[in-house]
């Protein structure tokens, strides 16, 4: 007797390993899962704008990136002393404008060679609902808690989302032509508006994909929004917010997630690398003689994983371990 209703997913054709440089971008999947990528030292970059909801944001950050934007003060917004960007997530605002434009200008050319080099580009969309700000009709990332008189707000349509990728994706498969892009769409419920809005932005973000599948960079779509909503029903696979994904809901999406792109190899040298990864955050606090027969592990297990994986750079966890012991 099936009690629920799994999500069947093909194994991709292509694999992410140690030799695939991944970026993520967009909404909450994207941090989720290309943080976990990366704590197992996999070549990642993940949302290096900052988390960005809406599909319009995330393809301006892609524009960007393929054509290596150089900002200047006119992309910077001014509001009581502070300066910001809003094309980022608030973390990109300083009361120096200088700071703010250099610190714009280090990620994006980090950004633009990590893009045309990437291999995989997994895109998150969150909400169709977007911000412009009144003044120049510019979509906006954040709203950075300014006024809220400053934006208007409405819901793109699907076929909106859809003209505006096109566009992006075109660009995309001509800075990198080996670039297989994913799309997916965040689980993450906005019930600001109510749930049937909520389901209404969202059916907008799947008949736009629906569309955008078709063109040829797109590799495919992972559905980590029907795993939540469909396999994972129930409210117990939710966080105490009742909004956002539990922590046993994240680990069951991720062990889709790594079962289509990764195959075991890689997954046994992720998991080694993870474990030294966690055990480095995990600061000790006791003396070195507490500390030293756990570095002493560590260190056995760090020389292991160097062995099997010479490629892999572990010099920072090596060197913690060692002022423990």
């Amino acid at each position: 007797m099936d009690l629920r209703t799994e999500v069947a997913i093909p194994s991709s054709a292509a694999k992410i390993s140690y030799q695939t440089p991944v970026m993520f971008i967009g909404s909450c999947f994207a941090n989720e899962t290309g943080y976990r990528l990366a704590s197992g030292k996999l070549d990642v970059m993940t949302n290096p704008h900052g988390t960005l909801f809406n599909p319009f944001s995330v393809a301006g950050a892609l524009d960007r990136f393929i054509s290596s934007h150089r900002y200047t003060d006119d992309d910077i917004y001014l509001h009581q002393n502070r300066y910001m960007s809003l094309d980022h997530h608030t973390a990109f605002s300083s009361y120096n404008r200088d700071v703010l434009r250099d610190r714009l200008n280090d990620v994006s050319v980090a950004s633009s060679g990590f893009l045309h080099r990437a291999s995989f580009l997994f895109v998150t969309f969150g909400t169709s609902y977007i911000f412009t700000l009144r003044e120049s009709g510019a979509v906006v990332a954040n709203c950075h808690k300014l006024p809220s008189s400053l934006f208007s707000r409405r819901q793109a349509t699907s076929s909106e989302i859809t003209e505006r990728w096109m566009e992006t994706l075109d660009r995309l498969a001509m800075a990198n032509p080996g670039l297989k892009v994913w799309f997916t769409v965040s689980p993450v419920r906005h019930l600001s508006d109510g749930a049937h809005a909520n389901q209404l932005s969202k059916a907008n973000l799947l008949l736009a994909i629906e569309e955008l599948v078709k063109h040829p960079a797109v590799s495919g779509y992972f559905p980590a929004y029907e795993i939540f909503m469909d396999d994972l029903r129930d409210y117990r696979f939710y966080a105490s917010d009742m909004v956002h994904p539990s922590e046993t809901a994240i680990d069951y999406i991720w062990e889709k997630f790594t079962s289509v792109f990764m195959e075991s190899p890689t997954l046994r040298i992720w998991n080694e690398a993870a474990r030294i990864t966690r055990a480095m955050a995990h600061r000790l606090t006791g003396g070195k003689e507490e500390t030293s027969p756990f570095a002493a592990v560590m260190l056995g297990r760090i020389a292991e994983l160097k062995e099997k994986a010479p490629f892999i750079d572990l010099a920072n966890e090596e060197a913690y371990f060692r002022s423990l012991s």
